[in-house]
């Protein structure tokens, strides 16, 4: 993980908004669109940015995800993907079997976890038809997806400001970090957060 990391905009506005040496309240407002780089980064990144759930880039038979595109839909975050699949049986370089494209959506809860940008309650908003596709698409979207959108703040903040001192002629360090609410309102999501700060 680089300095160049998903939601390193908001984390950073929200270490500087807040007292040095002491817990200052902020508000960071986080659009789907970062929300959709931190899900691409940590999740699609095989190949064109697909996520295989079967066999990869040199099968012949397979299952993939891809072009994730995150909105807000009253408060819940809807995750949609694009989904191929190639199912059936290998034979001779062919897959023999039938070919599916589908589009998929599941909806999240925003939820805060500590110093974690977590969500919860997923629901499946549509699937495919086949009921073997289905049978690897429901963990996917459930499981799989939301949990590889959770996002330490905490850590991504460190990160940010290690080499703070470098850049701004201040050591910058965070002694404290707690996610107290999300809530998606509008177009953003609005995350109330308390953090403490040492400048040397």
């Amino acid at each position: 993980m680089t300095g160049r990391l998903p939601l390193s905009l908001f984390l950073t506005f929200a270490a500087l908004s807040a007292t040095a040496r002491t817990a200052s309240a902020t508000e960071m407002k986080i659009s789907a669109k970062a929300l959709e780089r931190t899900l691409r980064t940590q999740l699609f990144t095989g190949p064109e940015g697909r996520y295989y759930m079967r066999g990869d880039a040199g099968s012949t038979c397979y299952v993939y995800a891809d072009n994730p595109k995150v909105s807000f839909v009253l408060d819940r975050i809807v995750v949609h993907v694009h989904t191929r699949a190639r199912l059936g049986t290998a034979l001779r370089g062919t897959c023999i079997g039938v070919s599916l494209n589908t589009e998929t959506d599941v909806s999240l809860i925003p939820d805060a976890e500590g110093e974690t940008i977590g969500f919860r309650d997923a629901r499946i908003e549509r699937l495919s038809e086949s009921r073997e596709l289905n049978f690897l698409l429901v963990p996917f979207l459930s499981r799989k997806l939301p949990q590889r959108m959770k996002v330490n703040a905490a850590d991504l903040m460190r990160q940010l400001l290690s080499r703070s001192a470098e850049t701004t002629g201040y050591a910058l360090s965070l002694t404290s970090l707690k996610l107290h609410s999300m809530l998606v309102l509008g177009e953003s999501l609005i995350v109330d957060v308390d953090t403490g700060l040492n400048v040397e």
